[in-house]
Order: structure tokens, then C-alpha cells, then sequence
């Protein structure tokens, strides 16, 4: 028996990175996954990766996948894709937002036109998913909406400030998931007594993807000090599959959450050597 088994799951960003693990994961535990991105063929993206790619590999692996190309950004396309989930599989059991653009540019040179697109897509398009997923999940009394945040989340604090701390131009980023982050409690509050349940988690170290190795925060895809992509889609299985009471409106860290459900033995990074958000304290 998988933790997953019949259920339909929607998983953004699937094409490559923890989207793709995560996609892996749920399948290999029964989930129907329904691979989203914009990516469909390897090539169509500069950084490698593909729904096809990862579609494929799920079912050589006897799972059941289905890709479907969306701009999460644009709310028509978000519409679409629910409603290609239900033509394949049915109502909606679990999304995952994990989808994510990022541009490391300082404030004050920001083009507004991309700041708009960020937005769009790490954040606005978490609320059109999960208010289209929620027409699935409330009359039945139960689901799963898990966000994927990050560090960036965690604000500088007080000046002064380090040399490091100074034009990594990430304002942008972090507070697109500190907004995620307060999403997830608001919504988790809301949708508590139809039986749903809605977190929030973040890698405790940086994950080597074709996205972060691109943006230079780990050197390679084997960089040492980074964290196994498989520990973030098994801290977002564990908060789609355990009792609401036991993980709802939970904003925490990937090795934190699997430690503290006995997942793992040991953890470091974000949650051990550092606190996390204002958000993961509550």
C-alpha cells in the first residue's frame, strides 16, 4: 500500500528540480501525478529538464504520470490545467505549488515588467491553484495544498549589515515566499474544519538543481554542501499524507520536519544550526 495510492496530484515545476523529485516520489507511492510546466520537450529550455523527461522516467518506473504545459502565471492557464487533471484523472487530491521564477536583481534596477512576472508565478499563482483545487477538495472534506518556500524567506534583520548580506539583489524572491509562507497559515485556518490541510516547507540547505547551480548559490549538481533533492519530496509527502491535526498550517524546513517525524535519524542546515522564519515559529 503506497501513502498516496488513487490519489490525483498536481505537482507545478515538474520538469526538472525538486518539482521533478517530488513528481518521483508521490508516484512511486501511488499518486497520479499531473506533471505541470512550461517545458515539454528537452531543448524547449535553456536549463535541462522536460515533462517528457520526467513523465517518462515515472512510468518506466511503473507509476502514473500525465504532462500538461502551463503558464502558472496566466490564471486561463491555470483554469486549463485543473481541469485537464480532472479529463485524465478526476478531482484533485493534493497540489503541490512548487513552481518558482526567480531574477537576483537589486531593487532599484528592477525591470517592473519581470518583477511582475515573479510575482505572478511564486506567488498569485499558489492562490489561483489552490481556490480551483479547493472546489475539488471542499465538498469531500479532505485534501492536501503543500507550498515549497525557501530560505530567502528569512529576512536580513537589522542593520548594519555584512559585506555578504549587500546587493545579492534576492529582496524580490524572499519576500515573494515570506508572502507564501503567510498564505499557507491564513488559508490552513480557513479551510480547518473542511477537513484540509495546507504547509508550507523549505530545503534546509540549499538543493543542487539545473536552477540553483544556474543562479551560482551551489557550485554543481554534486556540490557537497547541498541537500539531496529526495529529502524536500519526502518532507512534502509527509506533510500531503499525515493527519491534519498533526502537520496543518505548518511553515517549517525539510530535515526538521523529517526529524521530528522520525524519517530521518540526523539533520543540519536551516531548523539545527539556524532558526527558521517568523512564520515556521508559530
Amino acid at each position: 500500500m503506497g501513502k498516496l495510492d488513487g490519489k490525483v496530484v498536481i505537482v507545478t515545476g515538474a520538469s526538472r528540480g525538486i518539482g521533478k523529485t517530488i513528481a518521483e516520489v508521490f508516484a512511486a507511492e501511488g499518486g497520479k501525478i499531473v506533471c505541470a510546466a512550461r517545458t515539454l520537450k528537452e531543448g524547449d529550455h535553456p536549463l535541462e529538464g522536460s515533462l517528457e523527461h520526467t513523465v517518462n522516467g515515472i512510468r518506466e518506473q511503473g507509476g502514473e504520470a500525465a504532462a500538461v504545459t502551463a503558464d502558472i502565471s496566466q490564471f486561463d492557464d491555470c483554469v486549463r490545467l485543473v481541469e485537464q487533471a480532472h479529463e485524465i484523472y478526476g478531482p484533485v487530491d493534493v497540489l503541490v505549488n512548487n513552481a518558482a521564477l526567480t531574477y537576483f536583481i537589486p531593487v532599484a534596477d528592477f525591470p517592473v515588467s519581470k518583477w511582475h512576472r515573479s510575482f505572478q508565478v511564486n506567488f498569485h499563482a499558489a492562490f489561483y491553484l489552490s481556490q480551483l483545487a479547493l472546489k475539488d477538495m471542499l465538498p469531500r472534506k479532505s485534501g492536501a495544498i503543500v507550498s515549497i518556500s525557501s530560505g530567502a524567506a528569512i529576512g536580513p534583520g537589522r542593520g548594519p549589515y555584512q559585506p555578504e548580506q549587500i546587493g545579492r539583489g534576492g529582496t524580490l524572491y524572499g519576500a515573494e515566499k515570506a508572502a507564501l509562507e503567510r498564505f499557507t497559515q491564513g488559508l490552513a485556518s480557513e479551510v480547518y474544519n473542511d477537513g484540509i490541510s495546507v504547509t508550507c516547507v523549505s530545503p534546509s540547505q540549499v538543493v543542487p538543481t539545473p536552477g540553483t547551480v544556474f543562479h551560482h548559490l551551489v557550485d554543481s549538481m554534486d556540490d557537497p554542501r547541498g541537500e539531496p533533492s529526495e529529502l524536500m519530496a519526502k518532507a512534502a509527502l509527509l506533510l500531503a499524507t499525515e493527519p491534519l491535526d498533526k502537520v496543518t498550517g505548518r511553515v517549517t524546513y525539510s530535515q526538521e520536519i523529517l526529524k521530528e517525524f522520525g524519517w530521518i535519524d540526523q539533520g543540519k542546515g536551516i531548523g539545527f544550526e539556524r532558526p527558521g522564519s517568523g512564520y515556521s515559529q508559530i
